[in-house]
């Protein structure tokens, strides 16, 4: 016997401009930067060597940005406010990396709603979401807009 499962998730009428969420923090480790490195091939040496990065304008090895916000992305996910009703990831705008986040360092994001479009031949709409992605001493690492497309509720 099959069980069906309901989104836990918004549905697109749910968000409303001006909501806020924030999420748990998680650290970001030395096995997250190398692992990341073999996945993306990104094998920058200011991510991968201690001595060059050591002499760089950031003093020490730094995380990748990409990882960074890969991170960001799956915490906001956590959140539980696009769970089953997130249709697809359109876009990101006006994107900055702020400043460096590194192996040790904890982060977390501030979720704001600033727009919404219904996309109703899509059963769905845009939910604009601005994200701040902090560190564990409270400082930007980086921020900027997502656009999601997520479901409309089902007709009752």
């Amino acid at each position: 016997m099959s069980v069906a499962i309901s989104p836990q998730g918004l549905y697109f009428e749910q968000f409303e401009i001006g909501q806020k969420f924030a999420t748990v923090g998680r650290t970001v480790t030395e096995a997250d930067v190398v692992n990341f490195a073999g996945i993306s091939g990104d094998f920058n040496q200011v991510h991968t060597d201690l001595e060059y990065s050591r002499k760089s304008s950031f003093g020490t090895r730094v995380a990748h940005g990409l990882l960074v916000l890969s991170i960001a992305s799956g915490l906001i996910l956590r959140t539980g406010i696009l769970e089953g009703t997130v249709m697809a990831f359109r876009e990101i705008n006006d994107w900055k990396f702020v400043k460096p986040a590194l192996a040790g360092d904890t982060i977390s994001a501030e979720i704001d709603i600033t727009a919404r479009k219904p996309f109703p031949r899509l059963n769905g709409g845009a939910v604009t979401i601005r994200i701040n992605v902090r560190n564990q001493a409270g400082e930007t690492v980086m921020k900027g807009d997502w656009v999601a497309l997520v479901r409309m509720a089902p007709a009752t």
